[in-house]
């Protein structure tokens, strides 16, 4: 498969990079398309693929465009990339907040399949939904998701709507996990800490954790209660989490990371 990236900042270079990592596609098969010029040069040199600095014919030659630019750019892309685009390719989309629909109508193509990522794919651990047009049949969707695969994960979501909710919980998900990691590291210093020793202790207790949640047999409450011991240090904090509304607050933001969602994607 010969694939275009429209776009390669960190997320599109992340989806070349796992491509390459992979053998899904050959350097020689790889356009990537940057209008910055001084990126482009960087890329040129780091000898990743094809890199171009234009939109144009060539396009039409890729079995896959990826569409990695800002949401605010996309119409001025489209624009230029309507005009190249054929019938039998398809489009990628990894942009936030832009519905298949609106990519169709600016495209005024029809083969569409809508992605959200998260920032882990630039380590090949991400979760990624995504959603097609029901004219992008089975066999060629399964070759997406193998593609997509190549960043961590993925789940196929069939109510394109529910797309904003994965933007919100794991497209954005990873910046709670950070808030949550850089305030435990803060009361690691005002407890006497050094920063370096606050970020092992904090880091690795992350770690640990996120293992015990994928391998032990218990439930996300049940490995609660058993650090939780009744009158313990872990009950005191808890308590002071739940009294301070961290846990509403928690699922609040979330929810109204959706509704931006929502929003953005009208």
């Amino acid at each position: 498969m010969k694939i275009a990236i429209v776009g390669c900042g960190n997320m599109g270079m992340a989806f070349a990079r796992s491509f390459i990592q992979y053998n899904l596609v050959k350097k020689e098969e790889l356009l990537l398309i940057e209008k910055s010029k001084e990126r482009s040069e960087t890329l040129k040199a780091s000898k990743e693929g094809i890199v171009v600095d234009t939109i144009n014919e060539q396009i039409g030659d890729y079995d896959l465009v990826i569409l990695s630019v800002k949401p605010q750019d996309f119409s001025m892309v489209a624009a230029e990339l309507r005009t190249v685009l054929k019938e039998p390719q398809i489009v990628l989309s990894i942009m936030a907040g832009i519905n298949i629909d609106r990519i169709q109508q600016e495209l005024a193509h029809k083969m569409v399949v809508r992605a959200m990522p998260n920032t882990p794919a630039m380590l090949g651990m991400g979760i990624t939904g995504f959603s097609a047009d029901e004219s992008i049949g089975f066999s060629k969707l399964q070759k997406i998701e193998n593609l997509i695969n190549a960043t961590g994960r993925s789940v196929y979501i069939e109510d394109e709507q529910m797309l904003d909710a994965v933007t919100a919980l794991s497209g954005s998900g990873p910046a709670y996990f950070y808030y949550v990691v850089k305030h435990m590291i803060e009361a690691g210093k005002q407890m006497g800490f050094e920063d370096s020793m606050a970020q092992l202790l904090v880091k690795q207790t992350m770690l640990g954790a996120y293992h015990l949640i994928n391998s032990a047999e218990m439930n996300i409450d049940e490995l609660i209660k058993a650090v939780a011991s009744k009158g313990g240090t872990t009950e005191a904090a808890l308590k002071t989490f739940g009294e301070s509304g961290v846990d509403t607050g928690l699922v609040a933001g979330i929810l109204n990371a959706e509704k931006r969602a929502k929003e953005l994607s009208k």
